[in-house]
């Protein structure tokens, strides 16, 4: 169900495409592996996640879809559960996260790409969180997606369950940058090798800070900013970085 391709910038794909690569619960299993085993490779700077073929992801595995109504409480909440730790590894992830949108990514496939730090979106596919028209909640995406966009455009794709093309998912904020029709993988690796050039150190704590902020009073966030600021002078990424700036070479972090 998954496929990986380790690297400086590590490679996961979603690898289900007769299916459109659905979140089954063995998906979502394969893809908490894979993000458990990259952490732990210090030759890993950045993680990159596709879908084989056609479509980024089509979300809920239907087979699956068909039985929740007979589940009982218990399973279903114990699926939920294991949905809920892929957005937030994800989201809280300490490595730097790349989605190639390679194609319709929808439901809880537009969840999993909100997730990563930064989103490539071929210029043709399309994204939506679209749980709203079969009945369902997209309630673990809803957490996310409305520090990405804010309150307003949250409801408007939220109770609609509205597709959007790459250039409206743009101006939302939900997409960086638009690639070419058939490039994003290409150009979401692209992007995550330029990211990967920089101190990890740097980076880690870049993303912790984001992840605080949002929760924070003014006062308390200057306090945590001045720390952070504080604690990374005494790295040795920093003293790499400025030695080499001084000798006038790429820093080796």
């Amino acid at each position: 169900m998954v496929q990986v391709e380790e690297g400086l910038v590590a490679t996961v794909f979603l690898n289900d495409p007769e299916r459109r690569n659905p979140l089954s619960p063995e998906m979502v299993a394969g893809l908490l592996e894979a993000l458990d085993r990259l952490e732990a490779n210090p030759g890993v700077r950045a993680v990159v996640l596709t879908g084989r073929g056609k479509a980024f992801s089509a979300g809920a595995d239907l087979a699956f879809l068909e039985r929740v109504t007979e589940l009982g409480a218990e399973e279903n909440y114990r699926h939920s559960l294991s949905l809920m730790r892929l957005f937030h590894r994800l989201y809280t992830y300490p490595k730097p996260t790349v989605a190639a949108v390679n194609g319709p990514a929808v439901a809880g496939g537009a969840g999993l790409a909100t997730a990563c730090d930064l989103v490539v979106m071929d210029e043709e596919a399309r994204l939506g969180y679209t749980e709203v028209k079969i009945g369902f909640v997209a309630a673990l995406v809803s957490v996310i997606l409305v520090r990405a966009v804010g309150e307003k455009a949250a409801k408007d794709l939220l109770l609609t369950g509205r597709l959007v093309g790459a250039e409206e998912a743009k101006a939302l904020g939900l997409v960086n940058r638009i690639a070419p029709l058939g490039k994003a993988l290409e150009e979401a690796k692209a992007l995550a090798e330029e990211v990967a050039k920089n101190a990890p150190t740097s980076l880690r704590l870049t993303k912790e800070l984001l992840l605080s902020l949002p929760g924070m009073g003014l006062e308390d966030g200057f306090r945590l900013a001045a720390l952070a600021n504080a604690w990374v002078r005494e790295t040795g990424d920093l003293r790499e970085g400025i030695r080499a700036f001084f000798e006038k070479r790429p820093p080796r972090f």
